[in-house]
């Protein structure tokens, strides 16, 4: 394993000419409900409305320049995507992303407007990655994985960084989890500066892949289901780096129901007024479930990303 906090800070150098720190709020309503003192970390404030940027920024800079001038390929349900697109673009690099046949519109849309060339491949993210790692490999073009890079979970990791300077006292903190590497760059940032504090993973009941893995003691490939936390969807790949340091470093995983997903997204759209995705649903579910264990401490969500389309949010409010 990487030291995770040792590379979180230096992305933290690589990217903060680039990328400025996200607001930490009180979220009253939520605290009222669960008793507890809830904050909310707003990734959905960064340039592409999610936390990719950072991953991708710092996975960038760190290229050398032949690497940089045969330009890079990467694959994502959307998120991802955006961010390497719109990081290309500030730093004048070409990039082709690759992305599922059933993609969110919104999020394809927004890949789109940052002139990255754009390919459909693929009925889930697993077949989406595996064939532009090959792509990238017959062309001569650096694969920038969505979670499986160390420069990657590195840059998510800034997070942390930026946490322990906003908030002297923290207790828990929950983070949506799919492949990873958010949750890894967080977790191995804070738990080496202070172990009490306290990782959580809330991930969808119908794609709990890492909760499963790590219970599994190694990486396993699920049937998964459809769920709104599209963002946190699909299997991991069988050499992540990132299932290593979640067995070393997150103290728990909570497993949430499409209904809780849906519960606790019209809950923070109606009660905190912000718009978000899936995934952070899940982090507010498990927020929710774990309500009782949570009472009096001070609790940070991750709010991950707001890219999420029409149909998606109504079925999230219906």
């Amino acid at each position: 394993m990487i030291n995770v906090h040792d590379e979180v800070i230096k992305a933290q150098t690589r990217i903060k000419n680039y990328l400025q720190p996200t607001p930490l709020v009180y979220a009253e309503q939520l605290s009222k409900i669960t008793e507890a003192n809830v904050y909310l970390k707003l990734e959905t404030m960064q340039p592409t409305a999610s936390f990719k940027i950072r991953g991708a920024f710092n996975k960038l800079l760190s290229l050398t320049s032949e690497q940089s001038q045969r330009g890079v390929v990467t694959a994502s349900t959307g998120n991802h995507g955006a961010a390497v697109a719109y990081a290309c673009r500030k730093l004048d690099l070409r990039v082709e992303v690759f992305v599922p046949k059933a993609a969110s519109i919104a999020k394809v849309n927004a890949i789109k407007s940052y002139n990255a060339t754009i390919h459909f491949y693929g009925d889930d993210s697993g077949a989406t990655e595996q064939y532009a790692r090959e792509y990238a490999e017959q062309h001569n073009k650096v694969y920038i994985s969505p979670y499986n890079d160390n420069m990657i979970l590195s840059g998510q990791g800034t997070i942390g960084y930026e946490l322990l300077q906003q908030h002297k006292k923290i207790d828990t903190i929950l983070v949506p989890v799919g492949g990873g590497g958010l949750i890894a760059g967080i977790a191995g940032y804070i738990k080496p500066m202070d172990k009490k504090i306290q990782i959580i993973g809330s991930l969808p009941e119908n794609s709990p892949v890492m909760a499963e893995c790590v219970k599994a003691g190694k990486i396993i490939d699920l049937n998964n289901k459809p769920t709104l936390s599209d963002a946190t969807a699909g299997n991991i790949d069988a050499d992540s780096v990132t299932f290593p340091l979640c067995q070393a470093y997150v103290d728990a995983y909570i497993a949430v129901s499409e209904d809780e997903i849906k519960a606790a997204m019209r809950l923070l759209i109606e009660k905190e007024h912000l718009l978000i995705e899936g995934s952070v649903g899940t982090a507010v579910a498990g927020l929710i479930k774990s309500a009782e264990q949570l009472k009096q401490k001070t609790v940070v969500i991750i709010v991950s990303g707001a890219n999420i389309s029409i149909e998606t949010l109504k079925k999230a409010i219906s």
